[in-house]
């Protein structure tokens, strides 16, 4: 809920609820695709795998890197705003308590899969007890006495801050894609797909309630006043609402709200991890990063060493922020939460042109043509749309001026990386051969490559 307000704050556009209707149906096409082509190639690192199969291995490559800056780019925003946040209400300076976090989080990184998963469903069912709270008590104390329909309303969106409504809605969708990166450890294939769509079935329509809930708490007019004010809006609302026991269920949201903070951190770090895990067991880093657990479900374990370079990436990073003297939110947090955001949405798109290329060519089985080519089609074409207005509109975001070179930032920052990518894979090619014909390859086939476990029978 904290992003909502950030949105109503800096856009000020009425028609944020219809905005995530919109980005979930939006990003809903750019899925099918790309998770009917995952269920068929599976691999750690999904965008990496999808590409290479689809568009060839250099593009492969290249969603590989763009994959492992973008989730590193969310989870260290999130370091700065849940550091600023904690010093804000505890004290301190926000790179202690993102040092404090960091080590949690690579202690819980190393961990089996299940225990990681069963920390952040804990976390994000409390969460989602609070939120349900916070929508009653709004709806049943409307500003004025009227709960309005405007932000359903095209003309309330569709003004000269839309851009700024969706730079900030595509990022609150980080992360429910990167379940795919989890399909060499789930019980089957077509349960990560599921999950995949039920986790943007579930967050798109709770984000559009919760933000109407918020306009409907202080009246369509008053929305970003109350929201600049006040960033703790929903907080505030649970205090008035409850009575004498507002203050406590305020107090709890404002604990959960960190614990939800925490617990997608921990989220992308796992994701990054299997990015770098599946790079390494495909010849591309270290094979050290391919290493998981030893333990008895060792199907189940966790990437290790991967986790723990992720967690010294992480570290090393806040530091040069904390040295730098960067502001936790105005730039550790907006500028790397755009980044993050216009990388995964790039990824999705080129995922989706990945899936028409290779059903076209003979992938897959018995999908339907609406799966093979309409939607990822659309999707592509939302998705386009989509980039355009963030690009055109990133400096409300990014705080800058709005010189082309700042509004360009981003796209460009990302070209960059492309561009160092495709010399990467010029360069494999050309000097590991095998290595270049493995890229993509996934998950091993027990009839090529010895299973640990196999090597266990004695005959």
């Amino acid at each position: 809920m904290a992003g909502i307000v950030t949105t109503f704050a800096t856009a000020g556009v009425v028609g944020v609820p219809l905005s995530y209707l919109l980005l979930t149906a939006g990003l809903g096409l750019l899925t099918t695709g790309y998770v009917a082509m995952a269920r068929r190639v599976g691999h750690a690192a999904p965008f990496f795998g999808l590409l290479a199969h689809g568009l060839g291995r250099a593009w492969g490559v290249a969603g590989g890197l763009l994959a492992v800056v973008g989730y590193n780019a969310v989870q260290l925003a999130l370091y700065g705003f849940l550091g600023a946040t904690l010093a804000a209400e505890f004290g301190g300076a926000w790179w202690i308590w993102g040092a404090v976090v960091c080590a949690a989080i690579g202690v819980l990184g190393v961990l089996r899969v299940d225990i990681g998963a069963s920390v952040l469903a804990t976390f994000l069912v409390a969460e989602f007890g609070v939120i349900v709270l916070f929508i009653v008590a709004a709806f049943t104390h409307p500003a004025d006495g009227v709960v309005s329909a405007a932000p359903f309303l095209p003309s309330q969106l569709f003004t000269g801050d839309v851009g700024a409504v969706f730079v900030l809605g595509i990022a609150g969708f980080l992360g429910y894609e990167s379940g795919q990166a989890y399909s060499e450890e789930a019980r089957s294939d077509r349960a990560v797909g599921r999950a995949t769509f039920a986790a943007l079935l579930v967050l798109g329509p709770v984000y559009a309630l919760s933000a109407w809930a918020m306009i409907v708490a202080t009246g369509p007019g008053r929305i970003q006043e109350a929201a600049q004010a006040d960033p703790g809006l929903p907080f505030t609302v649970l205090a008035e609402a409850f009575g004498v026991f507002g203050a406590l269920v305020a107090a709890l949201g404002k604990v959960l709200l960190f614990t939800s903070v925490f617990a997608a951190m921990l989220s992308f770090h796992a994701t990054v991890a299997r990015y770098l895990f599946g790079l390494a067991r495909d010849g591309l880093l270290p094979a050290v990063l391919a290493r998981t657990g030893t333990g008895k479900k060792s199907r189940r374990d966790a990437p290790v060493a991967a986790s723990l370079v992720q967690s010294i990436l992480a570290a090393l990073v806040v530091g040069v922020f904390a040295v730098a003297g960067a502001d936790p939110i105005t730039t550790v947090f907006s500028w790397l939460a755009a980044l993050a955001g216009f990388v995964v949405l790039v990824l999705l798109v080129a995922a989706s042109w990945a899936a028409v290329v290779w059903f076209r060519r003979g992938g897959g089985g018995n999908e339907s043509l609406w799966t093979r080519r309409i939607a990822p089609l659309a999707g592509i074409v939302a998705g386009i749309a989509v980039l355009a207005m963030m690009t055109v509109r990133m400096e409300t975001l990014l705080g800058t001026d709005g010189s082309l070179a700042t509004t360009l930032a981003i796209p460009l920052i990302v070209a960059g990386f492309v561009l160092a990518a495709l010399c990467w894979a010029a360069l494999v090619r050309a000097f590991r051969p095998k290595v270049w014909e493995g890229i993509g390859r996934g998950r091993p086939h027990p009839l090529v490559m010895p299973d640990q476990r196999l090597s266990e029978v004695r005959l």
